[in-house]
């Protein structure tokens, strides 16, 4: 018998852990700050509070970049550091991941390495959609539903999914997410005020405007450089201007949402008309982006109550079930699909 079973939502941004020991889910940063291309000095929150903010000899990376695993041996470091950091790490236990499905073999196969070929001395992996641990963690019977259509808005992707009679049945994964937002929002200041912002002020406008409502003529004073000068200054910012910056990946993300839904069976099609859209992750908290969707596609568009973390919700769920445990596929089943 494991000694413990750890569900794991790996993301570009966060790391989400549940503990099924400790019955606790908790989040960190996925980041780590590298001194002189070799010697670690911090991890997970404690090395994303120096983001922006190291002399030139410290580097802070995000280990995976668009939803896949980037940088393996950083990123093993950073998960077993941070599942040692303050809790009751033990060895030989089971994990069970969510994934993206939309990503190529091998890189499905680099998050079943990440813990088996490390000093956590894994037991038994397991994966599962992330889609339908997402539909799992919202409370909704994955195996009795005709059709939901989920998009995770990420930090660095979004990926539309298609659920229905237990399992995926379409799948996109766009690289678009909340980064690809704030770099627009930084291009969009550079170019129209010729003012230089970091990413994380460029982060602040956007999730202060968001994407509809509130008041149109709202500004925001930002801190940064005035690169005709050259010196610290303050710049106000519209939020006219920063939603312009976003318009163009909103664009491309609803119509990508379109074409799968167009791409959908005709009787699972019906169902998400029924059911409507359903926005998770932390990016589909942005003011507006539920009622733009709504207006643009013509299908009714709903935000999870933690959108977060259905996930990490719907692996628990897993875990604590014999039941939909089984919706998830064993990674050292000589029989595994993805891994012949």
């Amino acid at each position: 018998m494991a000694r413990n079973i750890y569900g794991l939502d790996l993301g570009t941004y966060e790391i989400k852990v549940y503990d099924k020991k400790q019955d606790s889910t908790w989040k960190e940063k996925n980041v780590i700050a590298i001194v002189d291309g070799k010697e670690i000095l911090a991890v997970g929150d404690e090395a994303y509070a120096m983001f922006e903010r190291t002399p030139g000899n410290v580097e802070v990376v995000f280990p995976m970049k668009e939803g896949v695993i980037s940088r393996f041996t950083d990123m093993q470091y950073l998960l077993q550091n941070l599942l040692k950091k303050e809790r009751r790490f033990t060895r030989g236990s089971e994990y069970l991941i969510a994934v993206p499905t939309d990503v190529t073999e091998v890189e499905k196969r680099a998050f079943f390495d990440l813990v088996v070929h490390s000093t956590a001395k894994a037991k038994e992996v397991s994966i599962v959609e992330r889609g339908v641990a997402q539909c799992i963690g919202m409370g909704i019977d994955v195996r009795k539903t005709k059709g939901m259509l989920i998009v995770d808005f990420g930090a660095a992707t979004t990926e539309l999914s298609v659920v229905g009679s237990g399992g995926m049945v379409l799948n996109k994964m766009l690289k678009i997410g909340g980064m690809t937002f704030d770099v627009a929002v930084q291009n969009m200041v550079r170019r129209n005020y010729d003012f230089l912002i970091g990413r994380q002020t460029a982060e602040a406008l956007r999730k202060r405007f968001g994407v509809l409502g509130g008041n149109g003529k709202a500004s925001m004073v930002v801190a940064g450089r005035n690169l005709v000068v050259g010196v610290p200054r303050y710049q106000e910012i519209p939020s006219s201007a920063v939603r312009a910056a976003m318009k163009e990946s909103l664009e491309t993300c609803t119509s990508q949402i379109g074409q799968l839904i167009e791409r959908t069976p005709p009787e699972v099609a019906r169902s998400i008309r029924k059911n409507g859209i359903c926005l998770t992750g932390g990016v589909s908290r942005l003011p507006g982006l539920d009622r733009y969707i709504e207006a643009v596609t013509g299908y009714p568009v709903h935000v999870a109550a933690k959108p977060d973390l259905c996930a990490v919700e719907g692996l628990r769920r897993m875990i604590n079930s014999k039941e939909l445990k089984k919706l998830s596929y064993s990674m050292l089943d000589e029989n595994y699909r993805w891994i012949r």
